[in-house]
């Protein structure tokens, strides 16, 4: 019997920076956003405090750059309201918001050094000389490229690019700076890198971040909240550990790293203890939503709550067969075939080198799995 609680019960859970919540500096209202007859984003609300690091993470189609470019003033709302700081943004062009836009390409001028990209947003606003250059040697210290700034883009590595993409949209201290995948363009060993080179510079300057990110990774590394999108709405909203623990349904739990989906039918729930029935067995689940016997919905069980081994023990759930293996170095990642023909995926540290394939789970060797009764995820659709 498995006992865990849902998200309505995860709201002690901190996982990030504390965030002052007296007043939201960026507040969506009921914002929707149609071209044509296809709804890009659908009638969605949110509250952004200062100090956040927030994600918008979704799929491609999703809406999350519409509505990034609306915060923007790229893109006007079909209906609803932004407000920013307590000003409502609808008449306001791109130009005289207290934002600034990261671009995912980074849009650096190729005939300018380092230091006149910077630059060249202050220039445009008319500021005097000797200012200009007192803030580009301050942002330069900040992103670690005081040595780089006689270079020019086409002479930095993209790394170094990203930083002085994200020091000349920071230069002009916007009260909100919106980031559009702005570690797409880099490898998988350099984003992960600069994702914490990111979270220090935010913290240091005290700016509202609101990112676009795809990747699942990079908006659990890098935020304190995420808002997690599928056609043009928001799905579910929380720190990266409620997102991940406590998802309130199949897509969020599916798409937020792997999960074990099983079909479930709820056997009883007396004083909200919900008991599934699933192919695995049953689970006993607490819950504050009223389910009905007979229900039909969804239990998760992420692949790394589950142990593998070949030797029996008092824990063990279930018996199978290893059908196929994926090894990546720190972990692998096993499909292990049940009597009943199901695949259950498991993944496991590689904490030890082995000594000889002996050592090693292999192919067709019979496992046994178990999981901690805190592990399943109750997911009502």
């Amino acid at each position: 019997m498995v006992n865990v609680k849902t998200s309505s019960g995860s709201d002690a859970l901190t996982d990030t920076k504390e965030i002052s919540k007296d007043k939201p500096l960026l507040e969506i209202r009921g914002v929707s956003k149609k071209f044509g007859d296809f709804t890009a984003v659908n009638n969605v609300d949110l509250d952004i405090y200062q100090g956040e690091l927030f994600c918008l993470l979704g799929g491609s189609g999703c809406g999350k750059t519409t509505l990034l470019r609306m915060l923007a003033g790229f893109e006007k709302p079909s209906s609803g309201q932004i407000l920013i700081d307590g000003q409502d943004m609808s008449e306001v062009p791109p130009y005289k918001r207290p934002t600034n836009m990261m671009f995912q390409n980074y849009a650096l001028f190729p005939h300018m050094t380092v230091e006149k990209n910077i630059a060249f947003g202050l220039e445009q606003d008319g500021l005097a000389k000797t200012e200009i250059l007192d803030k580009v040697d301050s942002i330069l210290k900040l992103v670690e490229l005081q040595e780089y700034k006689k270079r020019r883009p086409q002479q930095l590595s993209g790394g170094q690019r990203q930083r002085v993409a994200l020091a000349r949209a920071l230069v002009k201290e916007p009260k909100l700076l919106l980031l559009d995948e702005p570690l797409a363009a880099l490898d998988k060993k350099l984003r992960e890198q600069t994702q914490f080179e990111l979270m220090n510079i935010q913290e240091k300057v005290g700016v509202t971040f609101v990112v676009v990110t795809h990747d699942q990774e990079e908006a659990m590394t890098l935020s304190t909240r995420i808002a997690v999108m599928d056609k043009g709405r928001f799905i579910q909203t929380g720190t990266p550990t409620e997102i991940y623990e406590y998802p309130n349904d199949r897509f969020v739990a599916d798409f937020i790293g792997s999960a074990n989906i099983l079909d479930g039918k709820v056997v009883s729930n007396i004083d909200g203890m919900v008991e599934v029935s699933t192919y695995l067995g049953k689970f006993s689940l607490t819950s504050n939503s009223n389910i009905s016997k007979g229900s039909n919905l969804y239990v998760g069980l992420r692949p790394e709550k589950i142990s593998i081994s070949r030797t029996s023990s008092k824990s063990t759930n279930i018996t199978g067969y290893i059908d196929d293996i994926g090894y990546f170095g720190n972990t692998s990642r096993y499909k292990v075939r049940l009597d009943n023909d199901q695949i259950i995926d498991v993944t496991a540290q590689n904490q030890k080198r082995p000594k000889d394939e002996k050592d090693r789970l292999t192919y067709e060797d019979k496992v046994q799995l178990s999981w901690d009764n805190s592990s399943a995820m109750l997911l009502l659709k």
